[in-house]
């Protein structure tokens, strides 16, 4: 019986299957999964599930700015490179964030502008109030519009419809995408019931010593495409210093400074550790240099498994929730 040889491009290809199996084999698998759009030619952003993109790191006018005059940190913030910028009615100071913005002289096409419905009371409608804030803000439209809290909705029995009118301001063009804030599982549940749009995000406080609360929100929200935002996430080291997370951050903190060869800071590797989540991030600050320090974490070398995996335990040996107690109290 004859054999032929095998041809020259048969064996080509025979080798390079056997190399796609051995790299395939030796590749260590992915952390999580997250919509994290790295790109050479521009910022990553998160890419929400109505197929819009949102920058990663948004400066927020809430915390130390709340009810002040934040003009000249969001002038200062946009000169930095931030053009995500997170305010919200209840903040009483969307005129500022508007001056900011304009003293920036950044064009709005190139910003993304947050703003939070609060609580209607009686005789004011989401519409209405969302116009309000237009005026103020000086835009006929923001990026995202979110509800701020699902009380006293839900405790009315008004969240469902408090949604729907959410889902007509987005259809009538004045919020580009819609979402939600603070909402816990159950809250999720009451607006994805019937809901004709899917909120495209759920920001909540988001660190290592709330996440073991927070995980079931962001799996029920990951199942149907919602990113998870996070604020209050330096809390570990900000506000409760000396906890259980303190060392593992610290041993994670010295391996990647190693890896990378230049300075790492703890607060930048709670940041990496919210993007591992797949959450985008709104911090405030008032220093340049702080807000560069955050830019600089996508240049950070990825956390690995194991090193999630010791902040996620850590952080489970201390619950410490700072914002919207009563929320999640319920």
């Amino acid at each position: 019986m004859l054999v032929r040889a095998p041809s020259h491009r048969l064996l080509l290809n025979l080798i390079r299957h056997c190399l796609s199996i051995s790299a395939s084999r030796s590749r260590p698998p992915p952390i999580l999964t997250t919509k994290l759009n790295m790109s050479t030619t521009s910022k990553p952003t998160f890419t929400l599930n109505d197929g819009t993109s949102v920058p990663w790191l948004a400066f927020g006018t809430g915390t130390a700015l709340y009810g002040k005059d934040a003009a000249e940190s969001v002038k200062q913030a946009i000169e930095t490179g931030i053009t995500h910028l997170d305010g919200a009615q209840m903040y009483n100071n969307e005129e500022t964030l508007a001056a900011g913005i304009k003293a920036s002289g950044k064009p709005r096409s190139e910003l993304y502008i947050v703003t939070k419905l609060k609580p209607p009371q009686p005789g004011q409608t989401v519409k209405g109030l969302l116009q309000e804030s237009l005026k103020k803000l000086g835009t006929d439209y923001v990026d995202l519009f979110l509800i701020h809290t699902p009380r006293p909705a839900n405790q009315e029995g008004k969240l469902k419809e408090q949604w729907k009118a959410m889902e007509e301001v987005h259809e009538e063009g004045l919020a580009k995408s819609i979402g939600v804030s603070n909402f816990r599982v159950e809250d999720l549940q009451v607006v994805l019931d019937g809901a004709k749009i899917v909120p495209a995000v759920n920001q909540i406080e988001l660190h290592p010593y709330v996440w073991k609360a927070a995980e079931p929100i962001v799996a029920l929200g990951k199942k149907h495409g919602i990113v998870p935002a996070s604020y209050g996430g330096l809390t570990p080291i900000v506000r409760v210093p000396g906890g259980p997370v303190d060392s593992v951050v610290e041993t994670v903190r010295s391996r990647l400074e190693k890896t990378r060869g230049a300075s790492v800071s703890a607060g930048q590797v709670l940041t990496k550790w919210i993007l591992h989540k797949g959450a985008f991030v709104v911090t405030t600050t008032s220093k340049a240099s702080r807000i560069k320090e955050f830019q600089d974490v996508e240049d950070l070398p990825d956390l690995t498994t194991e090193e999630v995996k010791g902040i996620d335990e850590a952080g489970a040996e201390l619950h410490k929730r700072v914002y919207m107690g009563k929320v999640f109290e319920d």
